[in-house]
């Protein structure tokens, strides 16, 4: 059974936020208190995945969408049954005698609305589809549950046939994400049963966007002895930023049309691993009220980016160890043979360009000040994090270590 987590982030671009804890849940008449339990799980998670995936990739760039992959694991929750049910939820960081698995799933079910509904600036589209053999029959609990809560589709696949299945699987993603995450799977086993796609599509644009005209060549210092040239945004504009004396780090922040934030940060050259270790809400909360506001000269790669991950090992030292086992019990899925999961995929992809709402006016023009501003040259490794301020969610999270 393959567990295919395939995400897609289309044009980043940003919007008027407070900051990630600065809208305060119990105040927001919008917000359950189902959801607001689930969220610093949630971001928990995130940043412990996060962690595993960079430390198991040293020296290479790493983007994933956090909350894409917790929806996906909790939906296949439904799906398991004694042992293997309790791992995956507590490894998505749940106490199961302080919430219940239906406060859970009805707080998943209430973000995937907050997401998709909240905010009409941003084009995001969320999904799950299990395709499964011809042989095999979904168990009624399961399909009611899985379609409640996480809007699943089921579609029945021919895997003898494993080219064309392939080509049917390829094609729902591929229409799903508007053409582009393409040939998700190359060729799928015959001995295939089951395989989940969780799915998110998200479009929005800068506030301030980039001029193009300001785009230039520039030098991007992968390691002590490794420089590559890199299309390199610039713009000149009033912008969040912090020198941290805390961590050995400089970061900013930019705003999106609509529900959310991302934060770029620069770690001191060596110092990743420092900086990545210390992530966690609270740092984030520290961050927020340690900003500053001011002109800023900013220099950002434009980046494409993409990656996939076969996260066995991963959720494996994170204590969903029985998720891969052979005696993982997903007996709760169909009414045949219980399936068993062999690979847990997550792919995503990112671009990074100038796209703004020209509404906004253009980017990149000095005004008239009197004294230099302040210089941000994101010509190094570096992290990005994305959130969504309205449902406090990691939408992703990236490390560039090489932007070509």
């Amino acid at each position: 059974m393959l567990l295919a987590l395939c995400t897609y982030f289309l044009w980043l671009s940003t919007s008027d936020l407070l900051t990630v804890q600065a809208k305060d849940p119990d105040t927001d008449v919008s917000t359950s208190s189902s959801h607001r339990d689930l969220a610093p799980k949630n971001v928990d998670f995130a940043f412990n995945l996060y962690r595993h995936l960079v430390a198991s990739s040293p020296d290479k760039n790493v983007f994933i969408s956090p909350v894409s992959i917790s929806m996906a694991l909790a939906m296949l929750s439904l799906g398991a049954c004694g042992y293997t049910r309790v791992q995956l939820l507590q490894g998505l960081g749940f106490n199961l005698t302080k919430m219940s698995e239906a406060e859970i799933h009805q707080g998943f079910r209430h973000l995937r609305h907050l997401l998709e509904k909240s905010d009409t600036m941003l084009e995001m589209t969320m999904g799950n589809a299990l395709f499964l053999d011809r042989s095999l029959e979904l168990l009624e609990p399961f399909s009611a549950d899985t379609k409640h809560y996480y809007d699943l589709e089921a579609w029945a696949t021919d895997f003898q046939d494993g080219t064309g299945a392939s080509r049917q699987i390829n094609e729902y993603i591929k229409n799903k994400t508007q053409g582009k995450i393409v040939d998700l799977l190359s060729k799928l086993d015959s001995s295939a049963m089951v395989i989940l796609v969780n799915y998110i599509f998200f479009k929005g644009t800068w506030e301030h966007p980039f001029d193009p005209e300001s785009t230039r060549e520039e030098d991007f210092y992968v390691n002590e002895t490794t420089v590559v040239r890199v299309p390199t945004m610039f713009q000149s504009s009033t912008i969040k930023h912090l020198n941290d004396q805390v961590l050995p780090c400089q970061l900013v922040q930019l705003e999106y049309m609509g529900n959310g934030t991302v934060f770029f940060i620069l770690p001191e050259e060596g110092k990743m691993d420092t900086v990545i270790a210390a992530l966690s809400r609270d740092t984030i909360q520290r961050w927020s009220e340690s900003f500053t506001r001011s002109q800023v000269n900013l220099y950002i790669p434009k980046v494409s980016l993409s990656g996939a991950y076969d996260l066995r090992a991963i959720l494996r030292d994170m204590g969903i160890a029985d998720l891969l086992d052979n005696g993982a019990d997903f007996s709760g899925m169909t009414r045949e043979a219980q399936p068993k999961l062999s690979k847990v995929v997550h792919k995503a992809v990112l671009q990074l360009h100038e796209k703004g709402l020209e509404a906004a006016g253009p980017a990149g023009v000095m005004p008239n000040v009197k004294s230099e501003p302040l210089a941000f040259h994101f010509n190094r490794p570096f992290i990005v994090m994305i959130f969504d301020h309205f449902t406090w969610s990691s939408l992703f999270l990236g490390k560039v270590v090489n932007p070509t």
